[in-house]
């Protein structure tokens, strides 16, 4: 029972760091990309012992220190208990999402088999719904505890928005599960294994859904509230919308939350669109190649390759959201609206029927 609980454990530990290396990083692509962008040198100031590390000591030791050692401001007339729950809310169901995200497929140790998941559920895409689903709490009590206008303002508006796309990216996710006929985050990168046109070309979920890919990585880059879809935030309007009213630690927790959901939007577009941990002809053995060759490797060696291969995809695909957020302009609130309920809730509703169609065809047995 010690074991177990201190495999889970360190599961669990390696998903977090996982994750806060991957925002580190989305952090720095923001102020790097955008610097780029805009023909900007970007954050280059802060070094240690003169060494600027390209921003990085910017963007991952003195921003975060500046943000910590801040004072606490809470202005009068807010109610101070929902004030400090909001930041809280709006982070933490965000990373425990991560728990079922599968960032590897099996280590053997002694003779033991370890799934390469903090937590083995097979409903896994239900339990990300709900997890999504909790953070607009944060969203809305910190527009309302703030006793502000603009965050009040922001707060609905960001209610509004992630209500509005959670109904298509929920019916993305439908066709995912019709196609793959489980529950299962890890089944589902498992069933990714598998090869088309004579073994040669993975058979990634991209292939088979994706109609459903574009819904949901529009969808989940409205949930995370980002340009084009910053409407709750803001600047030019609201000043920072929602969080306007907070500072020092508590400004960071809703920063991280924002940069945290990019991270889960790019887990779970790779985890259902792209393999997740697969690697092209790596088997549970080692290399099996379509041509006949076979290289085997330690179940050590295969784990990290694995690992490494979600990690590279976590990170392409958080950067890709980062070059998104800094190429296209800010939607009317009309437009967003419009874009989510007349235009992806249409979209995914004929992807779930095609899906259906193409399944009951598939499974039908022959004349």
């Amino acid at each position: 029972m010690a074991v177990e609980l201190a495999i889970a454990a360190a599961k669990a530990l390696f998903s977090v760091l996982l994750v806060l290396q991957v925002m580190s990083l989305g952090v720095f692509f923001e102020r790097k990309v955008s610097a780029l962008i805009q023909d900007r040198i970007g954050a280059n100031r802060a070094s240690i012992f003169g060494v600027a590390a390209l921003g990085l000591v910017n963007t991952l030791v003195a921003d975060p220190v500046k943000f910590l050692v801040k004072e606490d401001v809470v202005p009068a007339g807010t109610d101070r208990l929902l004030h400090f729950i909001a930041p809280v809310l709006s982070v933490v169901p965000v990373l425990v999402t991560f728990a079922v995200v599968p960032f590897g497929d099996v280590l053997v140790v002694g003779g033991r088999e370890i799934n390469l998941q903090a937590a083995s559920l097979n409903i896994g895409i239900l339990y990300v719904l709900a997890m999504v689903s909790l953070a607009v709490y944060g969203v809305v009590l910190a527009g309302w505890a703030s006793n502000n206008r603009w965050s009040l303002l922001g707060g609905i508006r960001g209610s509004a928005q992630m209500i509005s796309y959670e109904i298509a990216m929920g019916l993305a996710l439908i066709g995912v599960v019709m196609t793959y006929n489980t529950l299962d985050l890890q089944e589902m990168a498992r069933a990714q294994g598998h090869y088309l046109l004579g073994g040669w070309l993975p058979a990634w979920g991209i292939l088979y859904q994706p109609i459903a890919f574009l819904i949901f990585m529009t969808a989940g880059i409205a949930e995370s509230k980002r340009i084009p879809f910053d409407l709750p935030e803001s600047e030019s309007e609201l000043i920072a919308g929602y969080f306007t009213e907070y500072s020092g630690p508590k400004h960071l927790l809703f920063m991280m939350s924002d940069f945290v959901d990019v991270v889960l939007v790019a887990a779970l577009v790779t985890t259902l669109f792209f393999g997740g941990w697969q690697v092209p002809y790596l088997a549970r053995t080692g290399f099996v190649f379509p041509w006949g060759t076979a290289v085997a490797l330690p179940s050590i060696v295969v784990a990290l390759l694995q690992v490494t291969s979600f990690a590279l995809k976590l990170v392409f695909f958080t950067w890709l959201q980062t070059v998104i957020r800094w190429t296209l302009p800010r939607f009317r609130y009309d437009q967003l609206m419009r874009l989510g309920w007349q235009g992806l809730l249409p979209l995914s509703l004929v992807n779930v029927v095609a899906t259906g169609l193409v399944v009951v065809l598939a499974t039908r047995p022959a004349a």
